[in-house]
């Protein structure tokens, strides 16, 4: 009867730490699916919904009607959700694994301390053979979370420069004015010069001769700014009112005007070019002179201070000797 007794006790419990393994299998699943199919849900609203106020263009941040988001700016979002959401996925993923995997072994009597030790002896072996892998990923996930460049902003990341075409955890890839393609590790970024984040600026320092007057000079470069401003196709490039600062420095030729115009993302170059043609020809009607560099010769009219040039006397007749 005993034997019987021990035989049935032992089966029961085998039998309820069967069931406890698949239901802690099971949950974890239902867990890591749900988990995931939230993140795609959030993914997808992030990537089809509107733009930002905040990167919205200045003229548009005051309007009622909704801005929908440019294919640009979509691409760019769409990549930075995705990255994140394959994080999140992936931190998911591997906790509730973890999780569930302890307590199915510890259903199934396992010691988990020699364990757990002997996975953090592992983790820190891995990390310190894979500190640059680390370092990349760990700067990837602070650069796509604070946003500090897309896909589709021109940037400067000390030795590459260029339009940058993806964004990953690992590394970024951008594209040069000639066309060369660089990879660079986001761990060996050390500063990010973004020139189209949100606006751009058409910087210009417009030279002029000394003679020139200077408050005739600025009217016509305020009224050729203006012009593009109000331009029809040009116009809506630019974001404010042009700005002339003035004089910003005397250098060794002329002197060069400030022109400041606020543009949008990656059209200062465009609309630099435009200004430069306009104000060439502003400045041909307007009499306007534009500097460009010369020199000036001094002679040395002493004729004590000049060196004394003898010619060399012709041969005579008796030094002239002919062929035999």
């Amino acid at each position: 009867m005993d034997g019987f007794l021990d035989f049935v006790r032992d089966n029961t419990g085998g039998v309820a730490t069967a069931w406890h393994v698949l239901v802690i299998v099971v949950l974890a699943f239902v867990i890591r699916y749900a988990v995931h199919r939230a993140v795609r849900r959030l993914i997808s609203k992030a990537v089809t919904g509107t733009v930002p106020v905040a990167l919205r263009p200045l003229r548009g941040r005051n309007e009622g009607a909704v801005v929908e988001a440019a294919p640009l700016l979509t691409e760019r979002r769409r990549q930075r959700t995705e990255t994140i959401g394959s994080v999140l996925r992936s931190v998911t993923s591997v906790t509730v694994f973890t999780v569930a995997t302890s307590m199915v072994l510890s259903e199934l009597g396992f010691e988990l301390g020699p364990l757990i030790a002997g996975a953090g002896v592992v983790g820190v072996a891995l990390g310190f053979g894979a500190q640059n892998v680390v370092k990349d990923f760990l700067n990837g996930m602070f650069m796509i979370l604070e946003d500090q460049y897309g896909v589709g902003d021109a940037i400067d990341a000390g030795e590459a420069s260029g339009i940058v075409e993806a964004v990953g955890l690992r590394t970024t890839r951008l594209r040069s004015v000639d066309g060369t393609v660089w990879h660079i590790r986001n761990g060996e970024i050390v500063r990010i010069g973004n020139m189209s984040q949100g606006w751009s600026r058409a910087l210009l320092d417009i030279s002029v001769a000394y003679d020139t007057d200077t408050d005739l000079a600025t009217r016509t470069i305020k009224a050729v700014a203006d012009s593009v401003w109000k331009d029809p196709e040009l116009g809506r490039l630019v974001l404010e009112e042009p700005e002339v600062w003035g004089v910003e420095n005397l250098g060794v030729d002329g002197i060069a005007i400030r022109l400041v115009v606020k543009t949008a993302p990656l059209e200062q170059w465009t609309v630099a070019r435009e200004l430069r043609k306009r104000v060439k020809t502003a400045f041909t009607e307007a009499g306007i002179e534009i500097p460009f560099p010369q020199r000036s010769l001094w002679l040395r009219t002493d004729p004590a201070a000049a060196p004394q040039v003898v010619p060399e006397e012709a041969p005579g007749p008796a030094d002239q000797h002919t062929e035999p």
